[in-house]
């Protein structure tokens, strides 16, 4: 068996591993990218990239069908699912061969095949080419999550997980998604803007659970008014298999029901890629969940390995991955680094979209804060009026006495882009005034985050003051403008 010495190895090519290994290449580390199968991981071939390719076709066809609105006649607009199809895998194709440049350009060689750990040193590959045998003093781990399948409906013969949705084989006329997050309300979004009849089942009491309750309703009322149904307090029990098609028997508090399906999409969640990597017998220590567990400078139990992104634990963020990514780079380098940001954004890509960073009022209050509270609607804003998308609110939450921004949630147009504004001022530090202060370009949809911000002072010019209404309980009185 061939044996190869690096600086470092590391074990995914994720948005996390991709992003470790030219970091380190950038710090004049010789390493190798171990990856079994595509450059970018689930996020740019499975996940975020193609969903959101998909997403945006989905709003072009809506926009399309809406057009007289604007005055614009069109004709009704048609799917062409193979068109659709390799618009979408131009983007990942583009992506992957740009992420496999990137390693090239750094210096990193790229061993196709499956890692497994042999020792704190070592990861023997097996692949298409055979077995090697590599050796390093450092050993990154990012080999990411992959979703959960429930007991009876496993994924295949009719039912989908998010890989299989994204690859669009059809527009089920009835479309069945059992979990109400992220990945569920996302593609399920796109599946009924292109025409399918959509049902979500949530085992929960309500869809993105941790989400701002005011945005969930305008995502839940984006649904309904698509022809959406939207089961909460309910569990898919039992999938039969029928020649005209599938039965899904849900249980919804307390009564079955049975629900006619063409698909079932499975989006319950994640459980991290841990098994056969030789993680345990190496000595790397996993947590109750089987996620690896990691200091504030990502290195496990055993000092010479290290882990980052969706293998240790939620949230489940390609951005996370990659800021993770680098810190364990520059740590492995002989760097300062470790895990210190203050603001961590979140985007979801639904309709409206609902993005947020920082505490909610409810978060503020657990940690003994007194929160003051300032929403501004985009109903009341000109740019999102002249582009038809006045549904949602920024919505911004400080410190009552310094008035220090600790959060921000929006529901909205472009709320995954608007996010960004909002995650520089927590990361900054800054207060109310400093961004009420700061004059924003108009029309422009970011102006919504000034007019929250001037909301909480009391000071909103675009919406009327309300004075402060006093709440009850013993964490005092909140203000919410």
């Amino acid at each position: 068996m061939e044996t190869k010495t690096f600086d470092a190895i590391v074990v995914g090519g994720g948005p996390g591993g991709y992003v470790a290994a030219i970091r380190l290449g950038q710090l004049g580390k010789r390493t190798a990218l171990v990856e079994r199968e595509s450059l970018g991981g689930v996020c740019v071939n499975w996940g975020c990239i193609p969903s959101k390719a998909l997403i945006a076709a989905a709003n072009l066809v809506e926009d399309v069908r809406h057009a007289a609105s604007r005055g614009i006649l069109a004709e009704p607009p048609r799917i062409d699912l193979d068109r659709l199809r390799q618009f979408k895998d131009e983007v990942v194709k583009k992506l992957v061969g740009g992420v496999a440049q990137l390693e090239k350009g750094n210096g990193v060689e790229v061993v196709r095949g499956t890692g497994t750990l042999t020792s704190a040193t070592s990861v023997e590959v097996e692949g298409a080419a055979g077995k090697a045998r590599l050796e390093a003093p450092a050993i990154l781990v990012a080999t990411g999550a992959r979703p959960v399948q429930i007991p009876g409906f496993e994924f295949g013969d009719g039912v989908w997980s998010a890989k299989e949705a994204v690859d669009v084989p059809e527009i089920p006329g009835r479309l069945v998604v059992i979990g109400g997050g992220v990945i569920g309300l996302e593609l399920g979004t796109v599946y009924a803007k292109l025409g399918s009849r959509l049902t979500v089942v949530e085992a929960l009491p309500g869809l993105l659970t941790g989400t701002d309750p005011d945005a969930v309703r305008f995502v839940q009322r984006g649904l309904k008014a698509r022809g959406a149904e939207v089961l909460v307090n309910a569990k898919a029990k039992k999938l039969e298999r029928q020649e005209k098609g599938l039965l899904v028997t849900v249980e919804a508090d307390g009564a079955e029901r049975v629900i006619e399906a063409d698909k079932v999409l499975v989006a319950v969640g994640f459980r991290p890629n841990t098994e056969r990597l030789g993680l345990e017998a190496t000595g790397v220590k996993l947590d109750a969940r089987g996620y690896v567990s990691v200091n504030e400078r990502y290195q496990t139990s055993v000092p010479s390995v290290y882990a980052f992104g969706d293998v240790t634990g939620p949230p489940f963020l390609a951005h996370k991955a990659s800021k993770e990514a680098e810190i364990a780079a520059e740590v492995v380098a002989g760097k300062r680094s470790e895990r210190d940001w203050v603001a961590l954004p979140g985007a979801i890509f639904t309709d409206p979209e609902v993005a947020s960073v920082g505490l909610s009022e409810e978060e503020a209050r657990r940690q003994g804060l007194e929160p003051i509270v300032g929403k501004f609607s985009f109903g009341a804003l000109g740019r999102a009026l002249a582009i038809q998308h006045g549904e949602g609110f920024v919505k911004v939450v400080a410190d009552r006495e310094s008035k220090l921004l600790l959060g921000v949630t929006i529901a909205g147009p472009e709320a995954s882009d608007l996010i960004a504004e909002a995650t520089l001022a927590l990361e900054m530090g800054a207060y109310l005034e400093d961004v009420a202060l700061t004059i924003h370009a108009h029309p422009t949809l970011p102006e919504a985050f000034m007019e929250a911000c001037k909301a909480a002072l009391g000071e909103a010019i675009h919406m009327l003051n309300r004075p402060e209404r006093p709440r009850k309980g013993k964490a005092g009185a909140s203000a919410e403008a």
